[in-house]
């Protein structure tokens, strides 16, 4: 009894492949660009009630809401979509996929000269850009969370002990899950 080989099946567009497509791809979007969304609250708040504040006055709330806008869609715009996403090692993105693309000590395979900036400089960069990555992993959520939680001291100011503790437990409580 002869066995015929395995073929694998390759998915069409009139399948359930492009119906999951979309809601991946704007899930993938939401994580890689929810951060920039989320450091927009800090910086609001830091502009009215920081230590260098200004009033809260409709010229100055206009003001500071246009340069947060039009900083957004040029940082998104021309950063992100027309820099970073072009950016990257056979399909793999990231800092340490672009930190391999390095040539290694005699230029590159297809004899592309030699770097102006050393090697270890440009891999040290790398990795620095790596733990700045990790570092900004760490501390977003405790940010989040602990900015959430400060919202308790607005309804009452008996819960200003219990701010730190209170974020804490719902911290180890996510990462537990």
């Amino acid at each position: 009894m002869s066995q015929s080989p395995v073929v694998p099946q390759h998915h069409d567009a009139s399948s359930g492949g492009s119906r999951r497509l979309l809601p991946l791809t704007l899930t993938a979007l939401g994580v890689v660009y929810g951060d920039i969304g989320t450091s927009v609250l800090y910086a609001m708040r830091e502009c009215f009630f920081g230590s260098h504040a200004v009033p809260p006055t409709h010229d100055n709330v206009l003001g500071v809401l246009s340069l947060i806008i039009y900083s957004l869609l040029l940082v998104i715009s021309i950063k992100y979509i027309a820099i970073v996403m072009r950016a990257d090692n056979h399909g793999e993105g990231g800092v340490l996929a672009l930190t391999a693309l390095v040539p290694g000590r005699g230029g590159s395979p297809g004899g592309a000269p030699r770097l102006a900036i050393g090697r270890p400089v440009l891999i040290a960069l790398g990795i620095f850009g790596t733990a700045l990555l990790y570092g900004d992993g760490m501390i977003t959520p405790a940010i989040s969370v602990l900015g959430a939680i400060e919202g308790l001291e607005v309804a009452t100011p008996l819960f200003q002990p219990y701010v730190v503790p209170i974020t804490v437990v719902i911290l180890v409580g996510l990462f537990l899950i």
